[in-house]
């Protein structure tokens, strides 16, 4: 099994959990674990895309915004402000938990989750 064939399989993995935790009915917990998995989901997709672009397309990206920028180039992912701000969104609720934030970037999780599904579909 190659790299980018196993991390596909838990990006895969990740996307589906993500779907399953907003399908729930909301509550802090839920928001709190929808969160968390948005922070993997998003890491296991540049990732990926990070691999794929070197197994298949010969194109080298070391950071996530780099690979973000080379998987839009290659037309993997769609040139929007969601895929824009996922590192952003990633990094923020990750080293400076707001409440505020956290609802809004619950909030954000569904457009989020389609962008990923998306992306998997292409890998």
């Amino acid at each position: 099994m190659t790299k980018f064939e196993s991390l596909k399989g838990q990006f895969a993995t990740a996307v589906e959990r993500l779907d399953e935790v907003l399908r729930a009915e909301k509550s802090v917990i839920i928001r709190d674990a929808a969160l968390k998995r948005f922070e993997f989901t998003y890491d296991l997709a540049w990732k990926a895309a990070r691999a794929f672009l070197q197994e298949k397309k010969g194109v080298d990206c070391t950071a996530p915004k780099d690979c973000i920028k080379a998987a839009y180039q290659q037309k993997l992912i769609d040139y929007n402000d969601i895929w824009l701000n996922m590192t952003d969104w990633r990094n923020q609720i990750v080293h400076s938990y707001s409440e505020k934030f956290a609802d809004e970037l619950f909030a954000q999780l569904p457009q989020i989750l389609s962008e990923f599904q998306k992306l998997l579909k292409k890998l």
